[in-house]
């Protein structure tokens, strides 16, 4: 599949995120793109990954697309979605889905709630196109040493976890890595990024609000300069593109951390560009629900 400015067919493989879109990609003059509507199915890597897709899509190896025998609404969709993904336990890394996802049993009826449940679509306000993504030739290289003043996180045992208020984040991948609320108070302040060197080694998110972060999370202050959730949200995606390097049995330890190279966009003084960055991700699509 080729990828140029006029990609637009979404292109969907075995992530648990982004309704399991990775890129999007040019229409292929022979092979058509699966229509709207579909069920897609991660068989490997993120196990039973399920999602309805809205647009029609191309698929990675190793999708089952799941086609209604009859009509069903969205909500009845997302409902099915649901119960496949329930049967994830079952499965891991070493025992895929290919010849047992049509064993699957799902419910007979759909319950009520699924009906009345209030489905409400997000909005945007940008309309316009957003900022092009200038050349990553034209990046400028930087250490994380260089950018961010390192902290590690502190090691809290289930015995004294209690259920409270603060943000207790793990080295997880998925909801901002927050594990759970605990009743103690925060030792880390917002405004920073927070980078798994343990566990889902690699993921980094945004964090504003004070929270308590485990001893598999490394926590990253900005250095001598001013961090906004634009500028963070633009760094930590970058961040993550360096996860394959790195897996639980090659940990990305704090001093191999501080001196990890990332290309950001620079000025033509050689300095990251700040203002680009931030700019950048308020021109995209639903930046402004952020």
């Amino acid at each position: 599949m080729e990828l140029s400015n006029n990609s637009n067919i979404n292109f969907v493989s075995r992530t648990a995120q982004d309704n399991g879109v990775v890129s999007q990609v040019c229409a292929d003059e022979i092979v058509k793109p699966f229509p709207a509507g579909c069920i897609t199915v991660a068989l490997g890597g993120s196990v039973l990954s399920s999602f309805v897709q809205t647009k029609p899509f191309y698929t990675a190896f190793h999708i089952a697309v799941l086609k209604p025998k009859k009509d069903l609404s969205l909500q009845e969709k997302l409902y099915y979605c649901m119960c496949i993904q329930a049967n994830a336990y079952r499965y891991s890394y070493g025992r895929q889905a290919n010849k047992t996802l049509r064993d699957i049993e799902l419910p007979d009826f759909i319950p009520e709630w699924v009906y009345t449940t209030p489905i409400s679509p997000y909005t945007t306000a940008n309309v316009q196109s957003a900022i092009p993504l200038c050349h990553i030739n034209k990046w400028g290289e930087f250490t994380l040493g260089q950018l961010f003043d390192f902290e590690k996180g502190k090691r809290l045992t289930k015995e004294d976890m209690f259920e409270g208020d603060t943000n207790y984040l793990g080295a997880i991948s998925v909801n901002n890595g927050v594990r759970q609320l605990i009743d103690a108070s925060a030792i880390f302040r917002g405004n920073c990024i927070t980078v798994n060197y343990n566990g889902s080694v690699g993921e980094a998110f945004y964090q504003q609000a004070p929270f308590w972060a485990s001893d598999d999370v490394n926590v990253l202050y900005a250095k001598g300069w001013e961090l906004n959730k634009y500028i963070a949200l633009f760094i930590a995606t970058v961040i993550k593109a360096n996860r394959y390097k790195f897996s639980y049995g090659r940990k990305w330890t704090m001093e191999k951390m501080k001196k990890s190279l990332i290309k950001l966009p620079a000025t033509a003084q050689g300095s990251p560009d700040w203002d680009y960055m931030e700019q950048y991700i308020k021109s995209l699509p639903y930046s402004d629900r952020i």
